[in-house]
């Protein structure tokens, strides 16, 4: 306990945690963005050809489905190795944050996806039928009905898929990527460096604490009374 209050007042510690904080907050940002960016549409899409939605269409929401199932079930830390051929041929590189946003996009998205289907799930259907009754454009129900009704639900997904890119980047940085998980296994674990691995579960805390808190009050903030 004393070694790690000692810590606390190690200025050499903290500019080495510092550093690679800012590294997986790029990490994190990027592929939080792309995640969202993917994910979403993918979400939107699944929903939509789904048994008796707008654009039903089983076959391919069972292909698509299975798809988003295995991208899901494969460990993130197999996936980096699975996808490092592919990550060098795309980013030209399979090290540091550009050869480790990559994986971590493909890790991240199908889950969110998922999560937005669920989210697109919980708005009243009936709300979409009065939509559609109308001869409302199907372009016009997802970005004027879809949306903005699921809106507190996505933002709650965002902020769990954040959450999780944030421990995907602890586990891209055991191979190569940098960042606090680099940081961890390299100096806390190989070196014997306890005291400062331990300083790096407190920032990944604080971290988490931090987006968790913003993405419940966005939640409370867009849920109607």
């Amino acid at each position: 306990m004393t070694d790690f209050i000692n810590a606390l007042s190690n200025t050499q510690y903290w500019t080495i945690i510092w550093d690679n904080t800012l590294i997986t907050l790029i990490m994190l940002g990027f592929t939080w963005l792309f995640t969202i960016l993917i994910g979403l549409p993918w979400g939107i899409a699944l929903f939509l050809s789904s048994p008796s939605q707008l654009l039903s269409s089983p076959k391919f929401y069972r292909v698509f489905s299975f798809i988003t199932n295995i991208l899901r079930s494969i460990p993130f830390l197999i996936l980096i190795v699975v996808l490092l051929p592919l990550t060098f041929q795309l980013m030209g590189t399979k090290m540091g944050i550009k050869g480790a946003i990559f994986p971590l996009v493909i890790g991240s998205a199908p889950f969110f996806a998922r999560l937005s289907e669920t989210a697109f799930r919980e708005v009243d259907k009936g709300v979409i039928e009065a939509a559609q009754s109308m001869g409302t454009p199907l372009r016009t129900i997802i970005f004027k009905v879809l949306l903005p009704e699921a809106r507190p639900s996505i933002i709650a997904g965002i902020t769990v898929t954040g959450i999780l890119i944030l421990s995907y980047t602890a586990m891209a940085g055991t191979v190569g990527a940098g960042g606090l998980g680099d940081v961890a296994v390299r100096f806390g674990f190989h070196r014997n460096m306890a005291e400062l691995m331990y300083l790096i579960v407190l920032v990944l805390i604080v971290m988490v604490q931090i987006m968790q808190w913003v993405g419940d009050w966005l939640v409370r903030h867009y849920t109607r009374k």
